[in-house]
């Protein structure tokens, strides 16, 4: 579903819907100018690559378009949160963190054999109410550091500090009495990140159990029923279970389950990877409203660098777990500074090049 490679490697294109094609011709005349509507739909939710745009303009496969109802959207969240301010404090500092991995073996450990080096004293700020982008190829380090900031894994060394508190103490050990409810992670595979028996209901319930034990059965399903419309779903889909949904919508349901806790810093680990472009474009669009309204802070990891121009206000560039370049997204695009970011944007396909 990589409209930029399809444009770089291909002569001739097919578009399907439903085991059927509905278009097909040379890849330029397809990309540049689609007949059908499902052609349209997904060409125009291909994020650009040569400018930042606000919002992703959505067409649907029978050729209307798809707007999200904000005001039903400010409604729900002001409902509840209540309305939440910000500043351009400092939510996430990262200080000199590295991150060694070993397969346990005392004598390669005594002579540093087969040691991985997942980050190598790395250095980045994240602000209150940004979007910073961590980008790189596979292996960078980009899910190692949301790991570390949720504590799944441990760095080796370095301090990492949730405002003014120190996630981890002397001893290396995460506490997360600082952190706790107001750091979400949004994960890469909506097929395998829910519980496949539990209901949405259940699912969404879960963390509002957990961090707001006192509850009344009516506030908890008064919540329930606005993080299912502010994540754009229907309330019918509440009492089904994860199988019966597609992966944009699976991926809808981990956003509910993520803002329960109303958190302060959403971490979006290659969300839309698994999604194809049209859905991608709906759950970018999704996460860009649902940030405005709720000043929300984000730390998005991919490797699609398109996406991350139009998601990021920051960028972090990293290669074998060390930064290469920290930039605002625009400057970074139009003027890279390091090698290696150079050799990213020369490399990433671009469907412009029909053009």
């Amino acid at each position: 579903h990589d409209m930029g490679v399809i444009a770089e490697i291909t002569n001739k294109v097919a578009i399907m819907r439903y085991g059927v094609i509905v278009e097909q011709g040379p890849t330029k005349d397809v990309l540049t100018n689609p007949q059908s509507s499902e052609g349209k739909s997904l060409i125009i939710s291909v994020p650009p690559t040569n400018k930042k745009i606000n919002r992703f303009t959505l067409i649907s496969p029978e050729g209307k378009e798809i707007t999200l109802n904000s005001a039903n959207l400010t409604k729900n969240i002001i409902k509840t949160w209540g309305v939440r301010e910000t500043s351009n404090r400092k939510i996430l500092n990262f200080e000199n963190v590295s991150k060694v991995f070993d397969d346990g073996s005392l004598l390669k450990k005594q002579d540093n054999k087969d040691m991985v080096k997942a980050l190598n004293e790395v250095t980045f700020d994240v602000f209150e109410g940004e979007t910073l982008g961590l980008v790189g190829e596979s292996g960078s380090g980009k899910s190692t550091i949301a790991k570390i900031i949720t504590g799944l894994i441990k760095p080796s060394s370095g301090k990492i500090s949730y405002y003014n508190d120190q996630l981890y103490n002397d001893r290396n050990i995460y506490q997360p009495q600082y952190s706790r409810g107001q750091v979400q992670m949004i994960f890469q595979d909506p097929y395998s990140s829910l519980n496949p028996r539990f209901k949405v209901r259940d699912i969404i319930a879960e963390p509002l159990k957990f961090y707001q034990k006192d509850l009344s059965q009516q506030e908890l399903q008064s919540n329930i029923h606005d993080l299912i419309d502010i994540a754009g779903m229907s309330r019918q889909s509440l009492d089904r279970y994860p199988h019966e949904f597609s992966g944009g919508q699976r991926q809808r349901i981990s956003i509910a389950r993520a803002l329960a806790t109303r958190p302060k810093l959403l971490i979006c680990d290659e969300p839309t990877s698994a999604l194809d472009v049209s859905i991608q474009a709906q759950i970018l669009n999704l996460l860009k409203d649902i940030q405005d309204e709720l000043h929300l802070t984000m730390l998005f990891i991919s490797h699609d660098l398109p996406v991350i121009r139009q998601m990021c206000n920051r960028i972090v560039v990293l290669k074998d777990g060390n930064v290469c370049e920290i930039n605002d997204s625009e400057s970074l695009f139009n003027q890279p500074q390091h090698s290696y970011t150079k050799q990213l944007i020369n490399l990433m396909p671009k469907i412009e090049s029909l053009v």
